[in-house]
């Protein structure tokens, strides 16, 4: 009966401290975070934009995800479908966030359209169409760093994550481990394709998700900003 009392002992025991053991190696990790890398700044502020009731809409104080529909919203249906489900689903409620979609002046009847299909599924008081005229579109696209251009109806299906501070967030470095071992070729990430799930899923979400933890780390007194990578960033800004 002793052996069996002893032996029980040391099974709950085990199970008692590994978690605790658990989460003590996991401690340090937090104080090698690394926050969402800048690879923009000085981002052109939306002013001239105006909601569907007339207000006015803002980067500046808000953690931003700007899209650009076009003047054929409906054609980018698919974009605006998976934005919703995968990340204004998943991050709506969060303190300053917003979905911001850019379009242009005389789009509103197909706005209207692609609104009934997007309240399907939920409400939109975190996602605002703004409108504005198409140089005004952009002059804040062009103010962003990207790789893929509008269309000719001012579109296109990669969205952008823009923060409080007007400054372009993403990834400097976006090689997988395999590619950095390999010591392949450096290449960023500066907007995410809402056609390609995976990278809303696996990328966009997990980027957010950094960057909502760095605000967090702010304004609790225990962000570290010396760990930003700033010879990468001051390298890639000139490139």
């Amino acid at each position: 009966m002793q052996k069996k009392s002893l032996k029980k002992t040391i099974i709950l025991s085990v199970l008692f401290f590994l978690p605790v053991l658990f989460l003590l190696f996991l401690y340090p990790s937090k104080h090698n975070y690394n926050p969402l890398d800048v690879v923009k700044t000085q981002i052109e502020e939306v002013s001239g934009f105006k909601d569907k009731d007339g207000n006015d809409i803002n980067f500046k104080g808000n953690i931003t995800v700007v899209g650009f529909l076009g003047s054929e919203p409906m054609q980018q249906t698919t974009t605006a479908l998976n934005l919703k489900e995968l990340i204004y689903d998943k991050f709506k409620g969060f303190k300053r966030f917003q979905i911001l979609i850019l379009v242009p002046d005389g789009s509103q009847e197909q706005i209207a359209e692609l609104r009934k299909e997007l309240l399907k599924y939920d409400e939109l008081k975190y996602w605002h169409f703004a409108y504005g005229n198409p140089q005004d579109i952009l002059n804040v696209f062009n103010s962003l760093k990207s790789e893929i251009p509008l269309n000719d109806n001012f579109a296109t299906s990669h969205v952008f994550i823009v923060d409080n501070e007007l400054k372009q967030r993403g990834r400097i470095d976006d090689r997988t481990e395999n590619e950095i071992e390999a010591n392949k070729a450096v290449y960023s990430m500066n907007s995410y394709d809402c056609v390609e799930v995976a990278e809303l899923k696996n990328k966009m979400s997990e980027d957010i998700r950094i960057l909502f933890t760095e605000y967090r780390q702010k304004r609790d007194g225990n962000f570290d900003s010396s760990s930003r990578r700033a010879d990468d960033i001051k390298t890639n800004e000139e490139n």
